[in-house]
């Protein structure tokens, strides 16, 4: 049986399994059915967040190790919570070798060792690039030998047996490692990471061996009964996801499997036998369909006002994929040029196919339109290549050829790196929709086609995972809440925003545009996140600065540009009312979205924390600790009687989270359908409403819009005559046609169930 709801909870160091098994109560007071955990196994030092397994034979030790395990466990079946755990099959931590007992084999005996095969290494250069030395040409002299490793600064790395004679630099040239220049890993390295990430290499999980000792672990976890869910992080980096699933699925027959998938519009999840995805799919409909897409040509001439240019989201997104294919994964694309030497253009022809390729992979041979489509687009931008293309695609459509294998894992990261860490801040026009698994091109989501989406995930993949909140997410739920409000004062948000840059100028104005939507979203938010968020954010757009050539001189202006938000006493107001007038109307957006994203077709999760305003920015921001005890009394208190004002405390969000999750969980038969219900009248259209069989969900939209025309007046939703109790207020309705006035009076969402 598919959980009913899951809570997702970053276990950490700092916040380890008996923490977790600490809030279990709370957890199952608040409604939900199962805990979602970040990965759980042996990782880095020092890990925040555990993708960076090194060890898949142990429960990390940071987070408590088995014991750890066994106490959170116990305390999830004392309240009858089931577990979900996150795994990582792709890659493996290999920044710190001497933690990860595979890698430092591999890098001592090679391709002799007994887990050479474990990693998707290019052994043709016969040595290992492991880019890890000081930009200096000397760098080799720091080398050193110690305790019989081979040591450099803090890195430690292993000796092969009968070379450790001589000069550290000597030794060294007798490894089966080089240790060059970190700036040539980009262009160089010769194993698979995961993006561009040198400390996360590729596992060759589509042999049997390697999946069984990286997965023996998990599986003994579900095998006792300790987990019955598992997410399955990254499968685009996968060699054959479906050979992959297949597998897993025979190894769990019975677990409920999501995948970290990430959809474009439009595209369909592959017929792999998982339940579905994490949700980044439903949170772009969820929050799009609280946006007023009447108001896009206002934020178009904004943008062009403020950035002095008129470029296209597919034009800026096949710039920045082209770069990250040519630059930043410039040797994963020479790996691929290699397997087709008789062509000369073919890096620069695969780097543009992979550039206009209109999703993240293909599943071959599904998939081949999505080809099709990048070779066409690639011929138009590239028409002397055309011959070469067609010699390329001819092999890239062939499911068995090494080629084609190897473009479709690298498709999926060109994609990330190029839009999610690239273009999305960038393309600033407006952030409430630049958001991972959604177009921002597509301004908002009609009722129509949200009820639409709705009804084909239920048909479809009616156990898929829903989100608003991820720790992969750019902005936190309410932040996007509150900047949809923007779309409906357009006039009011351009008058501010072109007052404010110019009094803090910044070199970079799309980027400048990109701060003041989040200043305003996330406020009161404190000085350091604001300034920690701004550095990541022009190093993302990497237009002023970079990750790989920070610029001193921009992002000195770009911190005083953040001070002056703090220290100039009348800016500094001016964006605490500006921020204060679109609060209300945004925790209405909040309030509509979470009671659609928890009611909708689909197994609901709630991000840590989220059950309360969460005005979290992108991560670390969105790890930041979560105040359980506080979470705790509030829902005594309305457990205990109290109905809660829409206001600063998210004491209403928290009232309608744990409402919605109880209900989930006790009655289950009442989220078995789908069916739209409209409303009539004045103001028709700002009501989102659907009974789901015994259940009908009623969401307030576009709330600036419905004052200004007057309220709801004389709207009302046509139910089927039954009585009708709503589960925040505890209140009755009976009859065929509901006012809506008077079914949100109270609360700008309802949750209607049939007596």
């Amino acid at each position: 049986m598919p959980p009913r709801s899951t809570y997702r909870i970053q276990v950490r160091p700092e916040f380890p399994l008996t923490a977790t098994a600490e809030i279990v109560d709370y957890l199952a007071d608040l409604g939900v059915s199962h805990l979602y955990s970040a990965p759980l196994l042996s990782a880095a030092p020092e890990s925040q967040h555990g993708y960076d397994v090194v060890d898949h034979a142990q429960v990390n030790p940071a987070l408590g190790g088995v014991d750890g395990l066994n106490a959170l466990s116990g305390a999830l079946k004392s309240a009858n919570l089931g577990l979900v755990v996150d795994i990582v099959p792709n890659h493996a931590g290999v920044g710190v070798p001497h933690t990860n007992p595979s890698w430092w084999d591999v890098l001592k005996n090679g391709q002799d060792s007994a887990f050479s095969g474990h990693y998707d290494v290019d052994w043709s250069r016969g040595r290992i690039l492991l880019p890890v030395l000081a930009d200096d040409p000397d760098a080799l002299d720091d080398l050193r030998i110690e305790d019989g490793e081979l040591r450099y600064f803090d890195k430690r790395y292993p000796i092969a047996d009968g070379t450790g004679e001589g000069t550290a630099r000597e030794v060294h040239d007798r490894q089966h490692y080089e240790l060059v220049n970190w700036t040539r890993g980009d262009r160089e390295i010769n194993y698979r990471r995961f993006f561009a990430i040198t400390d996360l290499a590729g596992l060759r999980v589509e042999d049997p061996d390697v999946f069984a000792a990286t997965h023996a672990e998990i599986l003994r976890w579900y095998n006792e009964g300790l987990a019955e869910g598992i997410r399955v992080d990254h499968p685009d980096g996968l060699r054959n996801p479906a050979e992959y699933f297949n597998r897993l699925r025979d190894a769990a027959p019975n677990a409920w499997i999501v995948v970290e998938k990430i959809l474009e519009p439009g595209e369909r999840l592959p017929d792999w036998p998982v339940a579905g995805t994490t949700g980044y799919d439903a949170m772009a409909e969820v929050n799009g369909v609280f946006v007023d897409p009447g108001t896009e040509a206002f934020f178009d001439t904004l943008d062009h006002h403020l950035t002095g240019a008129t470029t296209s989201w597919q034009d800026l997104v096949h710039d920045a994929k082209l770069h990250v294919a040519t630059n930043v994964l410039a040797a994963e694309l020479a790996r691929l040029a290699a397997l087709v030497p008789e062509i000369e253009a073919a890096p620069r022809a695969l780097a543009e196919l992979a550039a206009c390729f209109p999703v993240y992979r293909s599943y071959l041979p599904a998939g081949s339109r999505d080809l099709a489509t990048a070779r066409s687009e690639a011929g138009r931008r590239r028409p002397q290549m055309i011959t070469v293309l067609d010699q390329l695609t001819t092999r890239l459509r062939n499911p068995a050829d090494e080629l084609a294998i190897r473009f479709q894992q690298f498709t999926g990261a060109v994609m990330a790196k190029g839009v999610e860490d690239n273009a999305f801040y960038r393309w600033t026009r407006f952030v409430a929709r630049n958001e991972v698994g959604n177009d921002p091109a597509k301004f908002g989501v009609t009722v129509d086609e949200f009820h639409h989406y709705a009804a084909e995930r239920l048909a479809e993949w009616p156990d898929t995972m829903t989100s608003l909140a991820t720790h992969d997410t750019k902005r936190g739920e309410d932040v996007r809440a509150r900047l949809a409000v923007l779309a409906e004062v357009p006039g009011d948000w351009t008058e501010v925003v072109r007052r404010w840059v110019r009094f803090a100028p910044l070199p970079d104005p799309a980027l400048a545009h990109l701060l003041w939507q989040v200043t305003v979203g996330a406020w009161p938010i404190s000085r350091e996140r604001l300034q920690a968020y701004a550095v990541k954010a022009a190093r993302e757009a990497g237009t002023g600065t970079s990750w790989l050539s920070p610029d001193e001189g921009f992002e000195t202006t770009l911190r005083e540009l953040v001070d002056r938000i703090f220290d100039d006493p009348a800016l500094h107001r001016e964006i605490a009312d500006f921020a204060a007038s679109i609060t209300p109307p945004g925790w209405s957006n909040s309030l509509g979205q979470k009671l659609v994203q928890l009611t909708m077709p689909g197994v609901p999760d709630v991000y840590q924390g989220t059950e309360l305003w969460d005005h979290s920015l992108v991560d670390p921001d969105n790890r930041r600790p979560v105040d359980f005890a506080a979470r705790r009394e509030l829902l005594g208190r309305i457990d205990d009687g109290l109905l809660p004002p829409v206001d600063e405390t998210g004491a209403a969000k928290l009232l309608v989270t744990s409402r919605v999750l109880r209900l989930r969980r006790q009655r289950p038969e009442l989220f078995t359908g789908y069916r739209p219900v409209f409303a009539e009248g004045r103001a028709p259209d700002h009501v989102l409403a659907f009974d789901r069989g015994g259940v009908v969900a009623v969401a307030t939209r576009l709330p600036v819009g419905l004052s200004r025309h007057g309220g709801w007046g004389d709207t009302t939703l046509s139910l089927d005559g039954h009585s009708w109790t709503e589960v925040f207020t505890n209140t009755s309705y009976g009859g065929n046609r509901l006012a809506v006035a008077e079914l949100l009076h109270t609360y700008p969402v309802a949750l209607l169930v049939k007596e």
